[in-house]
């Protein structure tokens, strides 16, 4: 693969840097563990009739969602700055609005509204951010790597799930406010690092000579794929960049309504990436990241569950994230070998499978919550064993397969003109559903159980057969000849395989010659 085309370390270093996946991985997570802290319940909870304080269900809601909120709204903004700033400024930004929220939500004492303001705040910078990032690695990662790079972005968000999980573990045994402060001020961190970083990292090139900046993006090409601004592989790219940001430019600015437009199946291309993002939210792994301390729980009949049920919430949280970043790993390597389809194809299948075990399983062998242990049957105990082993092996299988790929996706479906704007509404729809998700999941829960997850089910089939008939395979193609083949009007079932016309091949014969340039160096 690496022999396709020339890639630098800087290259690999950059994508994997830009990919700074635990901003936005801890920020998700790090919420879930300060919310049964008891500090932070006195403070921004309420007093019950016993003295106690508590957190309503209003109350979580409103903690948990507020950053879902702030992340659609800044999935949608930066599309406003991403081609104002260019993709490097817009990162900066929105770098520094997600500090900032940070540091609200920090210094706050005893107010919930401060606290709430900075979550929002925050999850604009997450969720501009994460439209960004996928934007910026496929614009600057080389074909032969782009789809590893964009897989990194979500291993780092599945990383930075994990390391919140393991910093709460050990901060919610101190006791006062330090409990949650110290991993949500942690935050600033990956904050301010991203920010700094991005001072020493390139523009995109495609987004330099859309703005006329030919010279400068010359030089990053040459320096992105290790070789000299006159190599063959350099003027190659960027004969072709200019042919294809001229014929983009030709209609005027871009709008929101052209995302949707016949001209290039621009229409296909962004509902086909809204779609994957919808049915990634609704696979059934994040009702387990947000609720699977007490889904567990009831689920802890077994030798294996009961062991689990005495553990705390903080431990089950980290080994969640533990098989989570073990699932994603594997995709470093299954995404390039496989491919794009398959491994969502194989991924809902396998997902579907666990779903429906865990649903009729749990339905028909789990005992009423707060049954005691004393009264469980043999029937409780091993139900109880499946749901579990059915539910890790799902979360699993969600890291290698539909965690990362449609994001992927995302990041090499669209041509330049209108890639900040599809990007936009394609993880605008992921937030959207993910504070649905976060929203109504317990409702729906506490009214059938293990059952909710036929609901999941049902969307991981509907998404099996969307992704066979709608998502073709884009492996190993540049972005230029992504577009060339959805033009070519190629049925999603047949394009793997499917190779670009001969206006492309020069491309590929310069790459050749470029490869073969670097190994007799």
């Amino acid at each position: 693969m690496a022999k396709d085309v020339p890639t630098s370390r800087r290259a690999v270093l950059l994508a994997i840097f830009i990919a700074f996946g635990f901003l936005f991985g801890y920020d998700m997570g790090v919420i879930s563990g300060c919310l049964i802290m008891p500090d932070f319940i006195r403070r921004f909870g309420q007093e019950g009739t016993d003295d106690q304080y508590y957190l309503s269900s209003s109350r979580q809601s409103i903690i948990v969602s507020l950053l879902s909120a702030g992340t659609f709204c800044g999935a949608i903004a930066q599309a406003f700055t991403s081609d104002r700033l260019g993709r490097r400024g817009s990162i900066l930004f929105w770098s520094a609005i997600f500090t900032f929220g940070v540091a609200i939500q920090t210094g706050t004492t005893y107010s919930l509204v401060q606290l709430v303001i900075g979550r929002f705040i925050a999850g604009l910078g997450v969720g501009s951010l994460s439209a960004i990032v996928p934007l910026y690695n496929g614009e600057t990662a080389p074909k032969a790597i782009r789809g590893t790079i964009l897989v990194i972005y979500q291993v780092q968000i599945i990383s930075g799930i994990f390391l919140s999980y393991l910093l709460e573990l050990g901060s919610h045994t101190i006791n006062g406010s330090a409990s949650w402060r110290i991993p949500i001020g942690l935050q600033m961190v990956w904050g301010i690092i991203l920010l700094s970083g991005m001072f020493f990292l390139p523009e995109s090139p495609r987004h330099l000579l859309g703005t006329g900046r030919g010279d400068e993006a010359r030089k990053v090409i040459a320096e992105l794929n290790g070789v000299l601004e006159d190599n063959p592989l350099v003027v190659g790219i960027v004969e072709e960049l200019d042919f294809a940001i001229r014929a983009e430019n030709e209609g005027g600015k871009a709008t929101w309504l052209e995302c949707f437009s016949t001209r290039n199946a621009l229409w296909r291309r962004t509902i086909n990436g809204m779609m994957l993002q919808f049915i990634q939210q609704l696979n059934g792994q994040n009702f387990y990241y947000y609720y699977g301390d007490t889904f567990f729980q009831s689920a802890g009949a077994g030798r294996f569950s009961s062991c689990i049920s005495r553990l705390s919430p903080y431990i089950i949280q980290t080994i969640l994230g533990a098989v989570s970043v073990a699932g994603t790993l594997p995709a470093l390597y299954f995404i390039e070998a496989w491919g794009r389809r398959k491994s969502l194809l194989l991924g809902a299948f396998l997902q579907a499978v666990c779903a429906i075990i865990v649903a009729l399983v749990g339905h028909s062998t789990l005992a009423p919550s707060g049954t005691p242990t004393s009264e469980l049957t043999a029937r409780n105990r091993a139900g109880g064993d499946v749901v579990i082993a059915f539910a890790v092996f799902q979360v699993f299988i969600f890291g290698t397969t539909w965690g990362p790929t449609p994001w992927v996706y995302l990041g090499e479906s669209f041509p330049l003109r209108v890639r900040p704007k599809s990007i936009a509404l394609g993880s605008a729809t992921n937030w959207f559903w993910n504070f649905m998700l976060s929203f109504f999941s317990p409702r729906i829960a506490a009214q059938i159980g293990p059952m909710i997850m036929l609901v999941f089910f049902g969307m991981l089939v509907f998404g099996y057969i969307y992704v066979y008939f709608a998502i073709p395979e884009t492996k190993g193609l540049t972005l230029e000849e992504v577009d060339e083949l959805y033009r070519s009007g190629i049925p999603a079932w047949r394009s793997v395989g499917w190779r670009p016309s001969e206006k492309h091949y020069h491309h590929e014969v310069h790459e050749k010659r470029a490869s073969d340039s670097v190994e007799e160096a």
